[in-house]
C-alpha cells in the first residue's frame, strides 16, 4: 500500500514519536514496513520515517542505494585513492536511540518528502551510534558513518519532531516561511501522492 506523503505543517511532523510495542503482531509491524519501503521507493526517497505517512511511531526505513551509486570516474578516483566505496545500506529501524553523534560535521544539501521542492545545506556529524530492533525485533547498537549516517540522522530527527529546515539559520527560515506555508496549502508540484494539512482532503 502506498501512503501519501504527509507535508510540512502537520502537527505529526513536530511531535515526538512513541516505541512500538512489544506485543504488536509481527505481521501488522511486517506490514507496515512493507508498505513504508513501498511509499519511500515510489516517492524516489532513499529514506522514510513513519510521521511522514502520519503514525507517530519510532520506526523508519532507508535505502541509501541511490546516494552511494558511483560513475565510472568516481569509482576510478575512488581505486587510485585507495578507499573502498561506502556500501548501501537498506535497512529499518524501529524504536531507535541514538547513542552518541561524533566527528566533524559536514555541509550537504539535503531535501525532504514532506518538503517538495526545498533543499538546502545542512551540516551533520560524520559518525554516530545507533541502538535500535531490526524486523525481527533483536536489539543492535551499531556504528554509522558517511551518507548512511547522514540519513539515518534525517530520519531519525522525524521522531524527534525535527525536520531539516529547523536546522537552518534564523535567516533562511525568514526566507522559507512563506514557501513552506504555500506547501502547506498544496501550492507546489509533487509527482507522488500527498496529504497537506491546510487543504482538507487534498491529495
Amino acid at each position: 500500500m502506498i501512503y501519501p506523503i504527509v507535508a510540512v505543517g502537520d502537527p505529526v511532523l513536530k511531535t515526538r514519536a512513541r516505541n512500538i510495542a512489544a506485543d504488536l503482531p509481527a505481521e501488522e509491524l511486517s506490514k507496515l514496513i512493507a508498505d513504508m519501503y513501498e511509499t519511500m521507493y515510489y516517492a524516489s526517497g532513499v529514506g522514510l520515517a513513519a510521521p511522514q505517512i502520519g503514525k507517530a511511531v519510532r520506526l523508519f526505513v532507508i535505502d541509501t542505494g541511490p546516494m552511494v551509486e558511483l560513475d565510472e570516474d568516481d569509482k576510478k578516483e575512488l581505486e587510485e585513492s585507495g578507499e573502498a566505496p561506502e556500501a548501501p545500506i537498506k535497512r529499518a529501524f524501529i524504536n531507535p536511540v541514538m547513542v552518541s553523534e561524533t566527528g566533524e560535521e559536514w555541509g550537504f544539501e539535503e531535501g525532504c518528502l514532506s518538503i517538495p521542492g526545498v533543499r538546502e545545506m545542512v551540516y551533520r556529524h560524520a559518525d554516530i551510534v545507533l541502538r535500535y530492533e531490526d524486523e525481527n525485533r533483536q536489539p543492535h547498537e551499531e556504528a554509522f558513518s558517511g551518507m548512511a549516517a547522514r540519513v539515518i540522522q534525517h530520519e531519525y530527527d522525524h521522531l524527534e519532531g525535527i525536520l531539516f529546515t529547523d536546522k537552518l539559520s534564523t535567516f533562511k527560515k525568514q526566507l522559507l516561511k512563506g514557501k513552506l506555508a504555500r506547501i502547506s496549502k498544496g501550492d507546489v508540484r509533487h509527482d507522488y501522492r500527498m496529504k497537506f494539512p491546510a487543504v482538507t482532503g487534498r491529495r
